[in-house]
């Protein structure tokens, strides 16, 4: 019986991911309103849709999953101070639908339902919040805002790949990369924790092995706002050379280098399956669907930071890959904090191995690293932190 209800679970699901009518629906655009009682979000649509909501919590989120269903507009034109929504995020889910993703300061009450066409205005879908404490536009003295203000860190967990009895790669002249990525990961640590705003965790500042899933419950644990894994990985061809830069593939990969890299630092698991994370409060099933389902969340954000740290190594080394790669790696699986892999180049091949082993070039690609992931971040800043505050303060005064 279990069997065929998840049957029929399954089925049910995949007749729900069709996509409404012939062509997608387009999401153009979003808008605001605050009252006393409630804060409406509204999203304009170019034709109807089918969708559903569900909540999450710790932290608190509300996911709108809308049914063959395209992002065409732009959600940062919203001012969202002042409101419980931290920040939204979007990207694909599925085959042809798209996910949202409401960050939230707290719980809420959702009344949501769709308008058809009328009055000059077309399709939309209309989502109510309501909070336990009315929301009120308070209009407080400069200072008074300022001192409120959190201007918390940004925290970034790096991780330097392999370690203790997982070497990693080897060079012909035996350079082990998992010395070489130890040491590039502790530049850009030293890095950051100079930087205002900054905060840094390493998953390892020894030469210890740590499982890939333990990596990633340690950037949990922190609250990390990313997560960036550090290798110098071996390729199929000695003649591959470069840096790369790689996000999690909701579905394949999208070269076979990627594919091959997934698989290789995927299999340096089995070393220490005995210390893997153990679910067993959680019907596996369940866990897994869960997990997938919270990490196409940060997808979008992960890509995004991928490509401004891809371009900014093109002005340090050469590039493998010109594009930000995808595939399914197990260390990049984080449900709520974006994650990138970066291969600063592969010490399979005897010109990148030269120069990975100097301190001069690992301090070059540590450089690169922190300015891609500044860049970001001023452009992105995470709620309640010093630049985003920093960024506050720029709009005031134009």
């Amino acid at each position: 019986m279990h069997r065929r209800h998840l049957l029929n679970l399954i089925l049910a699901s995949a007749a729900f991911a069709l996509p409404f009518g012939v062509g997608a629906t387009q999401i153009s655009n979003a808008r605001l309103w605050r009252s006393d009682d409630k804060l409406r979000l509204v999203f304009d649509l170019s034709g109807p849709v089918r969708y559903k909501t569900f909540s999450l919590s710790a932290p608190e989120r509300l996911i709108i999953d809308l049914s063959g269903a395209n992002l065409s507009g732009d959600f940062s034109q919203l001012a969202l101070g002042d409101t419980v929504i931290r920040s939204i995020r979007s990207g694909h889910f599925g085959m042809g639908d798209t996910r949202i993703v409401l960050d939230l300061s707290g719980p809420v009450q959702l009344n949501s339902f769709l308008l058809p066409p009328q009055d000059g205005q077309g399709h939309r879908l209309v989502l109510d919040l309501k909070t336990a404490a009315p929301l009120h536009i308070a209009a407080a003295p400069a200072v008074a805002v300022d001192k409120a203000h959190p201007k918390r860190d940004i925290i970034v967990v790096v991780d330097p790949g392999h370690g203790g009895k997982d070497p990693g790669a080897v060079g012909a002249k035996g350079e082990r990369e998992k010395d070489v990525v130890l040491s590039i990961a502790q530049l850009l640590a030293k890095r950051l924790k100079r930087e205002k705003g900054f905060d840094v965790k390493l998953v390892r500042n020894d030469d210890f092995f740590v499982p890939l899933r333990k990596r990633v419950e340690i950037a949990r644990k922190h609250n990390a706002d990313m997560f960036i894994s550090v290798h110098a990985d071996a390729a199929p061809r000695l003649t591959a050379s470069g840096a790369s830069v790689y996000c999690l593939s909701e579905g394949g990969a999208t070269s076979a280098t990627a594919r091959f890299m997934a698989q290789r630092e995927n299999g340096a698991d089995l070393l220490g399956a005995s210390r893997l994370l153990n679910l067993k409060d959680k019907d596996p099933m369940l866990a897994g669907v869960i997990l997938d389902m919270s990490m196409n969340a940060t997808l979008a954000a992960s890509l995004q930071l991928g490509s401004t740290v891809l371009g900014s190594l093109a002005g340090i080394t050469t590039l493998h890959q010109k594009r930000v790669e995808q595939a399914g790696f197990a260390v990049l699986k984080s449900p709520d904090v974006p994650s990138i892999l970066v291969e600063t180049g592969f010490i399979s091949n005897a010109r990148d191995s030269q120069r990975l082993v100097t301190t001069r070039h690992q301090q070059a690609v540590a450089d690169g690293l922190f300015e891609g992931l500044q860049r970001y971040f001023q452009k992105n800043p995470p709620v309640n932190s010093y630049l985003a505050w920093q960024l506050e303060q720029k709009k005031a005064q134009v």
